[in-house]
């Protein structure tokens, strides 16, 4: 348990630090054309949260390779927020880092399969990134998402593990006091890449530890994994280059049809939980009935996506008759 109160007060003590020091121009967020906000805002907020993190790590007594894959994304990301990276440069980062830990952590399964799941952890990384640009939305995941894990784990009797992803929890609800409207600070890279890796790769190690199946990553997390999967294939369709930045995501849709922020959160963390809760739920049933919750979410979120899209489309059309 101390090392969950470290992760607390390490993360809301350094945040302080960067917001009253001038460590504030550390990293700056400045409005574009594509951004969801007016005001310049730093975006440091990660490094504290993932520094926290990495401390109460350190006193749990974690393995030193968790400490260092995290501390070189963290690193790499913090970088890219200061200075800007190029997308050859943060992906090469990411694959060196997911490759180490599937070499590392899950040896037992064929090159094929090795190869195809470290392509999936880049892509976990990312859409964490993505789904990053409203107040209090990757703060709010990083709560629901890991405490849901620190639960499961705790149930299956992996303590080690339950406080590894409790420590993740509680950081992010720290960081969520200054995040959450109006922001104070935003996470930035340095926080978004380093929680996406920790729950793509603490989502694999459970499932290779058979603490919890494969599909219990992908309901967790699946508020961001379908909302930055679909708008992936809806803008390759488009023929959209990928890798730059948009206002595609259903969170910003909404927020363009104007939502605020917080309504936007409230919303998000309702579908958090109860994809969490049900993600729990369905641990403890049979193969068929687990087949059968999953098809419901697959129906639950394909009905939510048509109804932004219609919405959008609405919006849209109104618009350009102004």
């Amino acid at each position: 348990m101390l090392s969950i109160v470290i992760a607390f007060i390490t993360v809301l003590a350094l945040l302080l630090i960067l917001l009253k020091t001038q460590l504030i121009n550390l990293a700056l967020d400045k409005p574009n054309a594509r951004s969801l906000h007016q005001n310049i805002i730093p975006r440091t907020g990660g490094l504290a949260l993932m520094l926290g993190v990495l401390t109460a790590w350190f006193f749990l007594g974690i393995h030193a390779y968790w400490l260092l894959l995290t501390f070189v994304l963290v690193a790499v990301s913090l970088v890219d927020d200061m200075r800007g990276l190029s997308v050859r440069w943060r992906l090469l980062a990411q694959v060196l880092v997911s490759g180490i830990f599937v070499f590392l952590f899950l040896q037992g399964l064929a090159l094929f399969w090795q190869v195809i799941i470290c392509l999936g952890l880049v892509w976990v990384i990312n859409l964490y990134n993505f789904m990053d640009g409203s107040d209090g939305l990757a703060g709010g995941m990083g709560v629901f998402g890991f405490s849901t894990f620190a639960l499961a784990a705790y149930q299956a009797g992996f303590l080690q593990l339950s406080l590894m992803c409790a420590c993740i929890a509680v950081a992010s609800l720290a960081f969520l006091i200054f995040n959450f409207q109006p922001a104070k600070i935003f996470m930035g890279d340095a926080g978004s890449i380093s929680l996406g890796f920790l729950a793509g790769a603490i989502g694999l190690y459970g499932w290779q530890h058979h603490v919890w199946p494969i599909w219990f990553l992908f309901v967790v997390f699946s508020p961001f994994i379908v909302d930055a999967s679909i708008t992936l294939i809806k803008r390759l369709l488009n023929g959209e280059k990928i890798w730059q930045a948009h206002r595609s995501h259903y969170y910003q849709r909404l927020i363009q049809m104007g939502w605020s922020h917080r309504k936007t959160a409230l919303y998000e963390y309702f579908t958090m939980f109860s994809a969490a809760t049900s993600a729990l739920y369905m641990l403890k049933n049979n193969s068929h009935q687990v087949f059968v919750g999953l098809g419901l979410c697959v129906i639950i979120y394909s009905l939510i996506a048509l109804f932004v899209d219609y919405r959008w489309k609405h919006f849209k059309k109104n618009n350009l008759n102004k």
